[in-house]
């Protein structure tokens, strides 16, 4: 350990001293960041070549190993190949950083150039070749899946570190909680050379934080964070090798949390919303938690938290004896679940809302369609006036509609105006006249004129019998103030429609449209109208 220490201090320390340097190259060569007043939250310009100090510093620190003659040099110049191929794509993606912070690259070729690294560390036998399953075993991938995981998983962490690259020293300290994660497992593992070079990399960070904490002096830029997550994403493969298949996917993918979690809500929530998946804007997490009150310092220090939270769940994974993985993983879960939700995106507030509003309306839907299907049952077998209407009461209860009104006979014979309506006498035993109305609504003041104004949806649906003759027509009222209904009105008034008409068609051919009317249990503001023609 104590050789570990020495280059731990001598990466940080030559990275203390190459920072102040590189600042000033960088502002001399006009790799500058611009405040734009939009995603970019500095204020003045900043110099944004951080990732040459971290990469000298790593490389230095590197070359001087075989200078210790300890047991950590000599297990280095045994793997020094393994250093190699680890390092060599790793200085492509950092010169792809380079040239991003000086000239601008699109997606398409940061995307080309970090395949053509992955495909090396892939042919260097860097890859992934089995998962580890929540409950224990593993999956076999096969050779054809191989690469493609294997450029998903290295791909995927690299931009995820320069997604969260938009706060002072909030990429570079979650990547110094992830590569301790990886020294310690691949200690663990016997993978000396991988913790030499995870941890002379934690040095060389924590060098350069020291100029990038808020408030900072000089910024990450595309070649730190594109060859931090590079890095972590190759240590993590390597560290896997002739290990524990658990090593290969679940520590990295617990321990590199914070960058992932990021990825995974960026994409969601711009596919919720509609917009480009890979378009800038300041919504990301670190942007809501300023947005909720915390400044820069107190975000960072907060994230810095939440990484050594998935840093401890992802050395628990290291317990073999238990099978603590899937609880590991339920536990992360609600808890990340709780942190996005709280920091109030509106995506997700607007998702939540459409899935519990369409639980409701399925629920409301099933319901309501059964109703329907009885009651329609009840009209085709409805022997008396009294029959037909308590079913159709029955239909007109058990839906969304604010107001029905049944209108039989002629429409010239109909009564008109409002004083013709009236509370139809219970039991009174008189026949009801060849044209007559008959109206239900959830409140009085809807039966005559309130459900005509503008704020009701209506459909008026003719009756006629299978003949085509007249029989009369059903309308039925919606109130637009209630919102979307929770059900498929058209449909209802379809299924009442159908039955009402050939119940009435039968009753009116055996003369027995008579009113008792309605035994109603209704009580007010349901109420049961009935009228005659006087």
């Amino acid at each position: 350990m104590r050789s570990y220490l020495i280059l731990f201090t001598m990466a940080l320390f030559v990275a203390l001293g190459l920072t102040p340097a590189v600042r000033r190259w960088a502002m001399a060569w006009g790799a500058v960041d611009l405040p734009d007043g939009r995603r970019r939250i500095h204020q003045r310009p900043m110099p944004r070549l951080g990732g040459l100090a971290i990469y000298l510093a790593f490389v230095v620190t590197l070359l001087c190993v075989p200078l210790l003659g300890t047991l950590v040099s000599q297990d280095f110049r045994r793997n020094w190949m393994r250093v190699v191929a680890l390092l060599a794509p790793a200085t492509v993606v950092f010169l792809l950083g380079v040239y991003d912070d000086f000239r601008g690259a699109n997606a398409s070729v940061k995307f080309s150039v970090q395949l053509v690294a992955v495909a090396i560390l892939y042919l260097c036998g860097f890859q992934i070749n089995s998962v580890s399953l929540p409950f224990g075993g593993s999956w076999e991938i096969p050779v054809m899946l191989s690469f493609p995981l294997t450029a998903l998983w290295v791909i995927g962490i690299t931009n995820a570190f320069n997604l969260i690259d938009g706060m002072d020293g909030l990429a570079a300290g979650a990547s110094v909680f992830a590569l301790l994660t990886l020294f310690v497992c691949s200690l663990s593992q016997g993978h000396p050379e991988i913790s030499l070079m995870s941890i002379v990399l934690v040095g060389a960070v924590m060098g350069f934080l020291r100029y990038n904490f808020n408030p900072a002096t000089i910024f990450l830029g595309d070649s730190g964070s594109l060859f931090l997550g590079f890095m972590a994403a190759a240590l993590s493969l390597a560290s896997a090798q002739k290990g524990a298949t658990i090593i290969a996917v679940a520590i990295p993918l617990v321990s590199f949390g914070l960058p992932i979690v990021e990825v995974c809500v960026s994409v969601a929530r711009r596919f919720i919303s509609g917009d480009a998946l890979f378009q800038s804007d300041r919504r990301h997490i670190h942007h809501m938690l300023l947005k909720r009150g915390l400044n820069q310092r107190q975000a960072a220090i907060l994230l810095y938290g939440v990484c050594a939270l998935f840093s401890l769940f992802g050395l628990m994974l290291l317990n073999r004896e238990r099978n603590t993985m899937a609880l590991t993983f339920f536990v992360l879960g609600v808890g990340i679940v709780l942190g996005v939700q709280h920091l109030r995106y509106a995506e997700f507030g607007a998702l939540k809302h459409k899935i519990k509003q369409g639980m409701t309306q399925r629920r409301r839907a099933l319901a309501v369609e059964a109703h329907v299907r009885r009651g329609a049952v009840d009209l085709e077998l409805a022997q008396s006036s009294d029959e037909l209407l308590a079913a159709l009461a029955e239909l007109c209860r058990s839906n969304d509609f604010d107001c029905v009104k049944l209108e039989v006979g002629e429409p010239e014979s109909y009564p008109m105006g409002r004083e013709d309506w009236g509370e139809a006498p219970l039991g009174n035993g008189c026949a009801l006249p060849e044209a007559w109305r008959w109206s239900w609504a959830r409140e009085e003041l809807l039966i005559a004129d309130g459900a005509e104004s503008n704020r009701f949806w209506s459909l008026r649906m003719p009756l006629s019998t299978e003949g085509g003759a007249a029989l009369g027509a059903i309308t039925f009222y919606y109130d637009l103030a209630r919102g979307a209904p929770a059900t498929d009105l058209i449909q209802i008034c379809g299924l009442i429609w159908q039955e009402l008409g050939a119940a009435l068609e039968r009753l009116r051919s055996k003369d027995q449209i008579v009113s008792q009317t309605i035994p109603s249990r209704l009580t007010r503001p349901e109420r049961l109208w009935v009228t005659n023609r006087l």
